[in-house]
């Protein structure tokens, strides 16, 4: 495994390798995805640790849309078994994995932790337990304020496990120096990946901006409200779908990587 530096322009054909590999196979690439999703809620239902268990979960089921993908590249059609790739690839990488979904646990509580600092524990609180949403919460300065501090240290964090569950299945390397060599990764190739957020940024903001015009056009809230979620989940499918690729050309070796 080797680092592989990348040009800026990288990013759009990250985009477009996403959207190409998802239209190969659209209904189980999003069925799948829409699998993951009914997952992560189906845990974070459970009583007190629900939304612990969903984070530390994350990084294996973030593994299984990948290999799907990977299959999907290959003109294979990925069966719903593929989501436990990253738990059923032998006792030692399945550790491995447990302990990344340990680590990204931790690390994402301690992020609303400190969150926490600002608003009281109001945005923690509603993240893992619920609530009602009501407008004065939600306009709260505090609460903004501590939104925006959740998310800026929330960007550090997904730079450290965007490759991680990756190079623990298919490179076999330990938890914690995945961290690290993902982390590098992203700041190598910062400008590719730039491109690449940009990229989908303008995909949503298009989405949104073809509903607001539906909307203006017929006048028909139920229509735009029955349009909007399963567009947004397709396109978020689209998304999920494009992160392989991300690896695959930041690490030399790893597009003949074994499932």
């Amino acid at each position: 495994m080797k680092l592989q530096i990348v040009p800026a322009k990288t990013g759009v054909q990250w985009f477009k390798q996403g959207v190409r590999t998802f239209l190969k196979q659209p209904l189980a690439l999003s069925g799948l995805f829409f699998m993951f999703m009914a997952a992560m809620s189906i845990l974070s239902m459970v009583p007190v640790i629900g939304n612990v268990l969903a984070l530390a979960v994350l990084p294996g089921a973030t593994l299984g849309l990948m290999a799907a993908t990977r299959e999907a590249s290959q003109s294979k059609f990925p069966m719903p078994k593929v989501l436990f790739s990253g738990f059923s690839a032998g006792r030692q990488q399945l550790k491995a994995m447990l302990v990344l979904g340990l680590i990204y646990a931790v690390a994402f509580l301690l992020v609303l932790a400190i969150s926490a600092t600002v608003d009281g524990g109001k945005f923690a609180h509603l993240y893992l337990f619920g609530g009602e949403m009501n407008p004065e919460t939600l306009q709260g300065a505090d609460f903004e304020l501590a939104v925006l501090l959740a998310m800026a240290l929330y960007m550090p964090l997904s730079l450290l496990f965007w490759h991680a569950p990756a190079l623990v299945h298919w490179h076999g390397i330990s938890p914690v120096k995945s961290l690290f060599f993902s982390f590098v990764a992203c700041l190598r190739n910062f400008w590719a990946f730039t491109v690449y957020s940009l990229m989908w940024l303008g995909a949503f903001l298009a989405m949104g901006t073809v509903v607001a015009i539906i909307a203006g056009l017929t006048g028909s809230g139920e229509l735009v409200s029955s349009l909007i979620f399963p567009a947004a989940m397709v396109l978020a499918a689209m998304y999920f779908t494009s992160i392989y690729f991300t690896f695959v050309d930041c690490f030399e070796g790893s597009e003949g990587i074994a499932l």
